[in-house]
């Protein structure tokens, strides 16, 4: 019995150690995986969140107040004249330094008596403001002041500077300026206000401001600026919702350029968000400048010959009637060997200083809502009621040269093929379609030269248009020739993008890619200019291909960029986008035949070569002719392509081409076509070579 007691007295300890033993490595277990967790997280702290939170622990402690940006200049090609251009003027901030909201803690409290503090500074503003402002503005009234501060917070955070009055007079700035003790928390700030040239040149090209607020909510540009700016950590880079930035033209193109980068004043916080001072002041930076290709003399000459046009033609029977409907106009000319467009003129045009504060009045854009854009890239309407045509129209005989190209070039004819022109093409089932030349005319034997300056439609259908579809038909698709059309179309500039450094450019109508007629009629219609709608900028890209026998170079508005210096920052070189090789035949046999009379030129001191179009469109139940014409100077060694397009203008040679003869004279005049400037009282300036002024 008592053998069997120590027995179970040894059970009872084994089992008391082993229990120990559990509770301690339990204990220990428990105390390793504490300090280890503890480790960890001491070490994300450190090395992860910490420069997170040091950055949140300052941002309570600090913030960043923007200053405005100062905004480049937009020169144009002398570098003389300011197409678009700042200028300062003087602002009066005021940073409330104490809350004077309505809040709880004061209505509990009203022998604070902050409001009538505040009353009596808004008082004594509009005092000063009626004393030493501008006799000839309104008066700003104590209210107006007080409705500025924003005392309740409902438009500003507590630190934010509130703009009282912009444009103060000089004796408004040195009274506040010596007085400064006796307002506390009044700054006066140095802004700018954009001006444009009030000659109103390339106002389409060039742009206009809005507030950045009011850019985001449109523009994809601006979107997601702010984010991505913010994550840089720069301050001066950060939007303010009341800046002004680009919203079209070079002032949205170049926006980052033009910008600069924004001052910013580091303001001490107190934890109920309100200023105890300024730590320190960053000024801003201005931006660059920007040098156009755009002439301002010839800009100017190109606008006026299309005002003066279009009234010619709303008075002046041309085939026998005049035409009131031709409301609007559009030109662009550029330079062959360089790409520099030199005017680029979208008519009628307006003052963009409407837009200098970034905002426009309701009764402002009513105005200007069917001219603001730029017809010459895009796809504008006349404004006019019914379906009358927009600013890109159907190309008409301006087509012809490169139908007879692409007939060359696809073995449907050689230089030397003789065609018997009758006065109409008949194509499709039993020959049930016709095209008929204008007016009927019968030219007889002509070489392809020929066609394209007796302009023939005849030959383009039978020759180009139906050949070119006989040729593909029997492939698996009978949109077989519609592709290969398509594709020298594109080879040309025509249908894309021409690579123009202005936002919103429009790429063209491509009619003959629609499957409501037969691919035959199709490229029928196609070839003689009747199933394209292309814009200016695209016609005189495409011309300047011809002139330069292939090369499809890049179109640009600006040459240079260069810092408040006088730096060079960036030059822009001419650039070939693509190149089409033809056999030198071709391209001769094309050239030749661009020389359709054309009695604007008369006496026109230079061999050129051109092409007039005339396209229709029906508006309500009578067909209209849009004016169109192209043209390269000199014939040899060509310098300068120009397009101009007519909408309802009539013929193409009656319309357009006196437009198109006094944009070269104009640039014979500037920089000469033979490169020998013609005009004897001013030298002319390269666009590539502008110096700082």
């Amino acid at each position: 019995m008592r053998k069997m007691d120590n027995e179970q007295g040894k059970d009872n300890e084994t089992s008391d150690r082993k229990r120990f033993s559990f509770r301690i490595n339990l204990f220990f277990f428990s105390s390793f995986i504490i300090f280890t967790v503890i480790i960890v997280r001491l070490a994300i702290l450190q090395f992860v969140e910490g420069p997170q939170l040091k950055q949140q622990e300052a941002s309570n402690v600090t913030k960043n107040v923007p200053l405005t940006p100062i905004r480049g200049t937009i020169y144009d090609s002398t570098g003389q004249n300011r197409l678009a251009y700042s200028t300062p003027v003087q602002s009066l901030y005021i940073t409330l330094s104490k809350n004077y909201s309505d809040s709880l803690e004061e209505k509990r409290n009203p022998d604070k008596k902050l409001l009538p503090e505040l009353e009596k500074m808004t008082q004594k503003l509009a005092n000063r403001f009626a004393q030493y402002g501008n006799k000839d503005e309104p008066k700003m009234t104590a209210a107006q002041i007080m409705d500025a501060m924003d005392r309740n917070y409902q438009r500003f955070s507590g630190f934010t500077p509130r703009l009282i009055k912009t444009n103060l007079t000089p004796d408004e700035v040195a009274y506040f300026m010596e007085h400064k003790s006796e307002f506390p928390g009044v700054d006066v700030v140095e802004e700018t206000v954009r001006h444009y040239d009030p000659d109103t040149v390339a106002v389409q090209a060039v742009g206009y401001i809005k507030s950045y607020k009011s850019a985001r909510e449109t523009l994809p540009k601006y979107k997601n600026i702010q984010k991505s700016m913010s994550a840089e950590n720069d301050p001066g880079l950060i939007y303010m919702d009341n800046e002004s930035v680009g919203f079209d033209g070079l002032e949205l193109q170049y926006q980052e350029q033009l910008r600069g980068k924004n001052g910013y004043k580091t303001v001490p916080i107190d934890p109920r968000n309100m200023p105890e001072g300024v730590d320190s002041v960053t000024p801003p930076q201005k931006g660059n400048n920007i040098y156009s290709t755009i002439n301002k003399e010839i800009q100017v000459k190109t606008e006026e010959a299309i005002k003066d046009q279009l009234r010619w033609l709303h008075t002046h029977a041309v085939s026998g009637r005049t035409h009131p409907y031709a409301k609007t106009g559009f030109a662009v000319a550029m330079e062959v060997d360089t790409g520099n467009v030199v005017a680029m003129a979208s008519m009628p045009d307006y003052d963009a200083n409407y837009w200098q504060t970034g905002t426009i009045s309701t009764e402002k854009y009513k105005e200007i809502e069917h001219v603001y854009q730029n017809g010459t890239i895009k796809n504008v309407g006349s404004g006019q009621p019914g379906q009358h045509p927009d600013s890109t129209v159907l190309l008409g005989s301006t087509i012809k040269p490169l139908s007879v190209l692409i007939g060359l070039e696809e073995g449907l004819f050689t230089t030397n093929t003789y065609y018997q022109d009758t006065g109409a093409a008949y194509f499709g089932r039993n020959n049930s379609s016709r095209v008929r030349n204008s007016s009927g005319h019968v030219y007889g034997s002509m070489d392809p030269a020929t066609a394209i300056r007796h302009s023939s439609n005849a030959f383009m259908v039978d020759m180009v248009g139906e050949r070119l579809y006989n040729k593909y038909k029997n492939n698996a698709s009978v949109e077989q020739g519609i592709s290969v059309w398509d594709k020298y179309m594109k080879q040309f500039g025509l249908g894309v993008s021409t690579g123009v450094d202005l936002p919103g450019e429009f790429k063209g109508l491509l009619e003959y890619t629609k499957k409501d007629e037969s691919a035959l009629s199709r490229l029928a219609y196609a070839s003689f200019g009747q199933q394209g709608k292309y814009t200016p900028m695209q016609l005189a890209q495409y011309t300047t291909m011809i002139a330069t026998k292939g090369k499809r170079m890049e179109p640009h508005l600006v040459s240079q960029i260069k810092d408040t210096n006088g730096n060079v920052v960036q030059t822009i070189k001419p650039k070939v986008l693509n190149e089409v090789n033809f056999p030198d035949a071709y391209w001769n046999e094309v050239i030749r035949g661009m020389a359709t009379d054309v009695s604007a030129f008369n006496g026109f001191p230079y061999d050129f070569a051109r092409k007039t179009g005339t396209s229709q469109q029906s508006v309500g139940r009578e067909l209209k002719d849009n004016g169109v014409f192209i043209a390269f100077a000199p014939r040899q060694n060509p310098k300068l392509a120009v397009a101009v397009v007519i909408p309802e203008g009539g013929f193409g040679a009656w319309s357009a081409g006196p437009v198109a003869r006094k944009i070269f004279d104009a640039y014979d005049e500037v920089y000469g076509l033979d490169g020998v400037p013609k005009k004897k009282d001013a030298a002319a300036t390269d666009p590539n070579t502008v110096k700082q002024p």
